[in-house]
């Protein structure tokens, strides 16, 4: 049976992303290996593998992370200066979710949603 989901993310450097999930996103370093990283937070994980040739302008990496309290969050990253894409924020869309977007430094897409 199924019982979790983990995406697995490309990164070009991982200093640049495990600071990005750890400051910006406060997320929790779970662990750090060679060439992978992995973080979570609350009930989440994601994991990361190095792609050194990867160019952000042709990734398509994307994760839906469901919430709740996402006024909260998404005002936490707002007052932490975290940049929301530019197309992402947070608003009511016609399929009864609340989401906002942003952009990892390697471009992959993190939606953050909450049914209403």
């Amino acid at each position: 049976m199924l019982t979790k989901i983990n995406p697995k993310l490309p990164m070009r450097d991982k200093a640049v992303t495990k600071h990005f999930y750890l400051i910006n996103l406060s997320f929790k370093e779970l662990g750090d290996y060679d060439k992978y990283l992995i973080v979570g937070k609350d009930n989440i994980e994601i994991h990361f593998f190095e792609f050194k040739k990867l160019d952000p302008k042709k990734n398509y990496g994307q994760v839906y992370i469901r919430a709740n309290e996402i006024d909260k969050l998404y005002q936490s990253l707002l007052d932490n200066k975290t940049s929301i894409h530019p197309n992402g924020n947070l608003e009511i869309k016609p399929w009864g979710q609340k989401e906002f977007a942003l952009l990892d430094p390697d471009n992959n897409l993190l939606t953050f949603g909450e049914s209403i």
